[in-house]
């Protein structure tokens, strides 16, 4: 028997993508693309002459640090975030010169300017702190132009978009053969069943999508998030959007190299190298790169950091391994998701790299031989210390303090999972109580600490 619960498959929580940022550049694009799906559906295509968006809330404050407009223009043409060659999305907007047009998807051409992308920063719809309007109109002018079409969608995290028509609680539902939505219930089902939380996560991914199809998205999953840390490691140069900063990964990987070699070794160097790990996939998110949201791409370094931690520094690690690493870190992410947020512009960085640092410690605790509840353990310990985390981006660019900050919390999802190993899994604040916590903490934070560049680090740093 299935039954309906708010789980997030793996395929779905990890999705392929491009930089810098999970709400703010690949949301918008593919709601940029459901638009321009919608209006070729319409049979009316042909008569669009201008299309504007308005970008309001976090959006319009960190947007244009975030390539947002090059993001929408990139979805009305088509482009997906999972196939799209990043290069073809970096200067739609941002490249744009007098008498530029835009073909859309399905082939009609459009004039297009840098003012059809309007900054609303001060403007908050209610259905979430990202949101972007989307208006095709029949003239060149909004003074005496029809509006074809006029969609709102919000980014809520992640990637995932919802359209303004839907309800502002709505949480994607799927069956599974073994539903929970509480760590409670996820760790009764394993009792009852003789089950890990992994096989737990296998099995209701199994009923969405079969075992052949399941095994192939893990591995294509992993494969991105090995091929951005390589391009990361490989990477020098300054990163884009006028703060100067230089890549580090490349650096700190040929030291370690040069070290790693030597015949009188004084120190263990497994934690430098995750750190280089994490700083080369933030590095590659920063630059606009091909990354895997997990679950977002401001905390995209984590869960590919402490994998391949997990590979090169863990006796028996395989490949089997990573497979199980994945599909335990996605059922505690569905759990953040479902009952609190994994949007940084609604909950601060807890919601991000805490959800993030969470969904690694306790994936790292099972592939360590960690049981149910140690698992859970190191989930909590991990969120536990992330509660309250801003989210205040230098200049509106996921780069300060955002790349150090996902290296430091990979340190901490290796911390927590080696801790809870040394426990029972029995402890006094559990998986769902902080969880809860951080849904509270993220209500009450101000707006000025959530994406929006208007606190914290943000206001204090001088941009030179």
């Amino acid at each position: 028997m299935l039954t309906v619960t708010a789980y997030v498959s793996a395929l779905d929580l990890f999705s392929i993508g491009i930089g810098p940022s999970s709400s703010h550049t690949v949301g918008p694009m593919r709601a940029a693309r459901v638009f321009a799906e919608n209006l070729l559906a319409t049979g009316r295509l042909s008569e669009v002459r201008r299309i504007r968006c308005s970008l309001f809330g976090s959006l319009g404050s960190t947007g244009l640090g975030h390539g947002t407009p090059d993001a929408v223009l990139a979805g009305l043409t088509g482009l997906r975030p999972e196939t799209c060659d990043p290069d073809a999305v970096r200067a739609a907007w941002s490249g744009l010169t007098d008498g530029a047009t835009l073909t859309l998807l399905g082939g009609h051409s459009i004039s297009i300017s840098p003012t059809d992308v309007r900054f609303e920063p001060r403007t908050r719809l209610p259905g979430h702190p990202n949101a972007l309007t989307l208006t095709a109109w029949t003239t060149d002018t909004e003074a005496d132009a029809a509006v074809l079409l006029e969609e709102t969608f919000y980014s809520i995290g992640g990637g995932f978009i919802r359209r303004g028509t839907e309800a502002s609680s709505a949480q994607a539902r799927i069956a599974q053969p073994l539903p929970y939505d509480s760590s409670a219930e996820l760790l009764a089902l394993c009792d009852s069943h003789d089950l890990t939380i992994c096989e737990v996560a296998r099995r209701n991914e199994e009923a969405i999508h079969g075992a052949k199809a399941l095994n192939a998205g893990l591995d294509a999953i992993w494969d991105a998030m090995h091929s951005c840390v390589e391009a990361g490691l490989a990477a020098t140069g300054l990163l884009p959007g006028g703060l100067k900063v230089k890549r580090r990964a490349a650096a700190v990987r040929i030291r370690l190299e040069e070290y790693d070699v030597l015949p009188l070794r004084d120190r263990d160097t497994s934690t430098e190298w995750l750190h280089a790990f994490a700083l080369a996939v933030n590095e590659e998110n920063a630059a606009g790169g091909r990354v895997v949201t997990a679950p977002t791409n401001g905390a995209a370094g984590i869960i590919p950091a402490v994998g391949h931690y997990y590979l090169r520094f863990v006796p028996g690690a395989d490949a089997a391994g990573i497979r199980r690493y994945l599909l335990t870190a996605v059922a505690i992410g569905s759990l953040v998701k479902a009952n609190a947020s994994i949007s940084g512009a609604e909950g601060g960085c807890q919601a991000e790299v805490g959800a993030a640092c969470a969904m690694a410690s306790g994936a790292l605790c099972a592939v360590l031989g960690g049981t149910p509840r140690q698992v859970e353990n190191a989930a909590e310990i991990a969120m536990e210390h992330h509660l309250g985390l801003t989210c205040d981006p230098v200049g509106g660019l996921v780069q300060v303090p955002c790349i150090e900050r996902n290296a430091i919390a990979s340190s901490t999802a290796v911390s927590a999972a080696r801790l809870a190993l040394h426990g029972d899994g029995t402890h006094l604040v559990s998986l769902d109580t902080v969880i809860e916590t951080m849904r509270q903490t993220g209500l009450d934070m101000m707006t000025k600490y959530k994406e929006t560049s208007e606190g914290g680090l943000a206001v204090n740093v001088i941009e030179c």
